[in-house]
């Protein structure tokens, strides 16, 4: 895996990717699922190069440094896999979904180089975003304003890791 200094740390079925294998980008999620697994959607799979969870990655990629990291966790807190968003996005655990992206902030940040940036992508139709915020110790630089009308939205938020600011 030379060359790969991109790492998509929930990848799912790379929906936002306009390049689906991009060759610098290891694919992470923690499943595989078969194409058909949703059957309205029998094209969709979720083919990862590693299976991996974020909240305790895999020493293959705990010996890489990354210049970019996608963190798309799953916006929805569910133990089961039902109904097809949960199938095709999957679901955070509802008892420690806090403690799980708390760790997964701090992997994450552990794997990318001085410099490199962190996009989180979230959306509050489950959790709020001062609620995901509040649990990570670094601040990010910006993210995208929008949607006026007070509905569920989703944002990216852009970290950077600088060297001078110490994770709490």
């Amino acid at each position: 895996m030379k060359n790969k200094f991109i790492l998509d740390a929930c990848c799912g079925g790379r929906m936002m990717w306009v390049n689906k294998r991009h060759p610098n980008t290891i694919y992470m999620d923690i499943r595989k699922e078969e194409k058909g697994f949703i059957l309205e959607q029998p094209t969709l799979q979720v083919s990862p190069d590693i299976i991996g969870d974020f909240t305790k990655l895999s020493e293959e990629i705990k010996n890489r440094r990354f210049k970019l990291i996608v963190w798309d966790v799953p916006h929805f807190k569910s133990r089961k896999l039902t109904g097809i968003m949960l199938k095709k996005f999957g679901g955070l655990h509802p008892e420690t979904w806090q403690s799980d992206l708390k760790k997964g902030f701090s992997e994450l940040w552990g794997v990318l180089e001085d410099y490199g940036v962190l996009l989180f992508k979230f959306s509050d139709y489950h959790i709020k975003f001062n609620k995901v915020m509040s649990l990570f110790p670094i601040k990010p630089l910006f993210f995208n304003r929008g949607n006026s009308k007070g509905v569920s939205e989703t944002k990216w938020f852009c970290f950077m890791k600088i060297p001078k600011e110490k994770i709490k």
